[in-house]
């Protein structure tokens, strides 16, 4: 863990990156490519990030993934795009393809009845619309709260949920504005190494994220790329490099773009070349 602000990405990263046979991207999305909002709903991107994320689908140059703890059918609004990256949702529980193929991770009986047990605990202490249920889990939303309902939301979660976690084999997680009572044995790491294992080995990547759970991802890129920080905020983190958004965001994302499409147009005319050889 990096105890200290980290340096911008430099230039050795992005000679590597043009350089590597296969390119991923990896992106959260609440607090990375959108600030937050009190209503999820209408946390949309930051401005420039929709146009800059279309030029990199379009420039066929690598492979976008995003990863979220969001349900996966929440996202493809939110983003707005007219081409979608590949994206799991809830930590690394669903996945969602480009062309529309779903996977979701199967659940226990005792996980699934946990779950609803604790939503009805929620429900019956009035807190239910402080609440969000996702495939996998139980979220409670704190941020920007008042600090009366805010304590009555810790409370529920020291003498009702925490009690319910030991029992059925839950795993209560911390995240940026509340917690999340979900099953175990998936992370975003989990999702990270999933879509390397079907990529070359010297396929390069980078992971920006800003939350807790990011730290995960971050751990799981084990040298096959870069884990980047994505906060105003310095914090101490297992990335290895630190983006304040949306400024220094978007100039990335945008220096990523240029090299997508420079590296695909040099495949495309080897491409070509190699068939007028034949």
């Amino acid at each position: 863990m990096s105890h200290r602000p980290l340096p911008l990405p430099g230039e050795k990263f992005w000679k590597r990156i043009e350089a590597a046979p296969g390119r991923v991207l990896f992106l959260d999305y609440d607090g990375t490519l959108a600030p937050f909002r009190k209503n999820s709903h209408e946390a949309t991107p930051y401005p420039g990030v929709r146009k800059v994320l279309e030029k990199i689908l379009e420039s066929g140059g690598c492979r976008m993934v995003l990863i979220s703890g969001r349900w996966t059918k929440d996202l493809p609004p939110l983003l707005g795009l007219k081409k979608f990256p590949e994206i799991w949702g809830s930590h690394g529980l669903e996945r969602l393809t480009p062309n529309g193929h779903y996977e979701m991770a199967t659940l226990s009986n005792v996980e699934v009845r946990g779950l609803a047990e604790a939503n009805e605990l929620v429900i019956k202490a009035g807190l239910g619309r402080h609440s969000e249920q996702k495939p996998g889990s139980l979220a409670l939303h704190w941020r920007g709260l008042d600090e009366n309902i805010r304590v009555r939301l810790i409370s529920i979660v020291e003498q009702k949920l925490a009690p319910l976690a030991r029992k059925t084999g839950l795993v209560l997680k911390e995240f940026d504005g509340g917690l999340e009572l979900r099953v175990p044995g998936r992370n975003k790491g989990d999702a990270v190494h999933t879509v390397l294992s079907e990529e070359s080995p010297e396929a390069v990547c980078a992971y920006l994220g800003d939350d807790l759970t990011d730290e995960d991802a971050f751990k799981a890129l084990e040298g096959r790329g870069l884990g980047i920080l994505v906060r105003r905020q310095w914090r101490s983190t297992a990335a290895t490099a630190w983006l304040k958004p949306p400024g220094e965001l978007i100039r990335f994302l945008e220096r990523w773009a240029e090299v997508c499409t420079v590296v695909q147009g040099k495949e495309s005319r080897d491409r070509n070349m190699h068939r007028n050889l034949c």
